[in-house]
């Protein structure tokens, strides 16, 4: 693992302002939904397909209003989804903690500098229009780490 920068040296951070979901792999997504809504009290903030990373995807929240950290459960689309592999290898359950940052280019710069490997060579469209990238999990200690820009209309100031 690459050495951790220290607190002390603020230019060498990435910028994170924030927990902004948790990730669950999921093989029913209707299930996992009623279990969270239903059993646990969570409300369902914003649903979608995301062609691209492959997921259906429902971001769940526990404040009114759907502010704060979020609980986002992810299905695959079909068998070349990402997530499926995910699912077949691991089973249902974590996936990836996402940290909003200010600026995920800036964010993936910075943490590549520091030698750690990210999933996309640019940043790509995630939930609610919101500009991603993730870092392995084999330089992270085992979990997938998403950076999440807010899309302008939902950035988040820190």
């Amino acid at each position: 693992m690459p050495a951790m920068t220290t607190w002390a040296d603020p230019e060498a951070l990435p910028g994170v302002v924030g927990l902004d979901h948790i990730g669950l792999a999921v093989h029913d997504l209707e299930a996992a939904v009623t279990l969270h809504t239903q059993v646990l009290g969570l409300r369902v903030s914003h649903r979608e397909t995301n062609t691209d990373q492959g997921v259906v995807e429902v971001m769940l929240a526990a404040a009114p209003g759907g502010s704060g950290t979020h609980l986002q459960l992810v299905a695959p689309v079909d068998e070349y989804s990402p997530v499926h592999r995910f699912l077949a290898r691991r089973g249902p359950g974590l996936h990836h903690l996402a940290y909003t940052v200010r600026d995920v280019r800036t964010a993936s710069s910075i943490l590549l500098r520091q030698g750690l490997r990210l999933l996309y060579d640019a940043p790509r469209v995630g939930t609610r229009g919101s500009l991603i990238n993730f870092v392995h999990p084999k330089d992270t200690g085992g979990v997938l780490i998403e950076l999440v820009e807010p899309a302008a209309h939902n950035r988040v100031e820190g």
